[in-house]
């Protein structure tokens, strides 16, 4: 059974920094591209990183471009996002999620994604 667990949230002021953690279960998670989305109040879920199984491919959406990093340590069956010069609108509840098969791209997409962690929350005060 696949599992997926974030840590990492909390709160931070503007301009801080966070890094988020997505430690990954149940299955070999080299093959397989993992993302990061998010999901403010009141908001639908909007993607935020991804990067393929390699992870040689990675795709930052314009909103976090230049601030956020994603990146992968396959050994640990990890993923992870760090985040700098935060805003109160990255506030969030942020979900990691890896897709159900072969990806060797880094997609945008919720529906190229088939597996869901609860999310870890982040807010960022003004």
């Amino acid at each position: 059974q696949v599992q997926l667990v974030e840590s990492g949230g909390g709160l931070v002021q503007a301009g801080g920094s966070l890094r988020l953690s997505c430690a990954a279960s149940g299955r070999t998670f080299s093959r397989y591209a993992m993302g990061w989305f998010r999901q403010a109040p009141g908001k639908e879920r909007e993607f935020v990183a991804a990067i393929s199984g390699s992870g040689s491919n990675t795709y930052i959406a314009d909103s976090v471009k230049g601030r956020f990093t994603i990146s992968r340590d396959n050994a640990k069956s990890a993923m992870y996002l760090q985040m700098n010069s935060l805003k109160p609108e990255d506030t969030a509840v942020y979900y990691c999620a890896v897709s159900p098969q072969y990806i060797n791209y880094a997609p945008r997409v919720e529906s190229e994604y088939g597996y869901w962690g609860q999310g870890t929350q982040v807010t960022v005060s003004s």
